[in-house]
């Protein structure tokens, strides 16, 4: 059983990184949003391409624009925490659970 609880912490831990990961690339994609960014640069084309995809499926979803500014990065923030809180945690707690069993 010590294998399989292994592979759960190893897997939440890797989910956590990459969650916080997305989660920062989505700041720097705010941030840049706030100037007037070189479309050609491949920083922006990198940011623009990696993020979209989320945004626009959530935008689709739920359209939130108040004076011109989008609030779908706000969603997926909350998105991120949950998952964090939720799916990460839980699957820590099952490993651990697992070890105490075997």
């Amino acid at each position: 059983m010590f294998i399989l609880a292994n592979l759960l912490e190893a897997l939440a831990l890797v989910l956590n990184m990459a969650l916080t990961l997305y989660m920062w690339i989505i700041v720097a994609r705010a941030l840049i949003s706030w100037v007037k960014p070189d479309p050609y640069n491949p920083i922006v084309r990198f940011l623009y391409g990696i993020t979209e995809p989320v945004l626009y499926r959530v935008r689709r979803l739920v359209p939130l624009y108040a004076g011109g500014i989008d609030f779908s990065p706000v969603l997926v923030f909350i998105a991120i925490f949950f998952l964090n809180s939720f799916l990460v945690r839980s699957l820590y707690d099952l490993a651990h659970r697992l070890r105490l069993m075997g």
